[in-house]
């Protein structure tokens, strides 16, 4: 299964009573297991939580950490990036060269390094005086 078509599949999980702004994500790991996610809203927290936090969670559930390549699927106009946060968690799991497949529900793609998603990341070297 590529990892768009998962993104898609696991997009029509996806709780969203406020925004009802769909969003899958899946994740390939450098072992070759696939992992997905979709956001989920609640009233307590509205924005709800992202596609790719999830997917990021269930890998880590499953035992992996580290992202070859993930897809991010939305009903938008353009495709879509992942917000400030998860770009930093993909980054911090994502090896080295791993991509990020941008998707919309009509086909549009855009595919770009994750190294590229979040310049200037924060990384553990930043920390190495504390």
């Amino acid at each position: 299964m590529s990892l768009i078509d998962a993104a898609s599949a696991v997009r029509k999980n996806a709780y969203v009573p406020y925004s009802k702004f769909k969003v899958g994500a899946a994740l390939r790991t450098k072992s070759g297991a696939l992992f997905a996610g979709c956001n989920v809203e609640n009233v307590a927290y509205p924005e709800g939580t992202c596609a790719e936090a999830g997917a990021i969670a269930a890998m880590v559930a499953g035992g992996e950490t580290e992202i070859a390549e993930i897809a991010v699927i939305a009903d938008s106009p353009m495709p879509l990036t992942p917000c400030g946060g998860c770009r930093q968690k993909i980054f911090e799991f994502a090896v080295p060269g791993a991509v990020i497949i941008l998707a919309t529900v009509n086909g549009d793609q855009k595919t770009m390094a994750v190294a590229d998603l979040l310049p200037g990341a924060f990384v553990k070297a930043h920390m190495d005086k504390a």
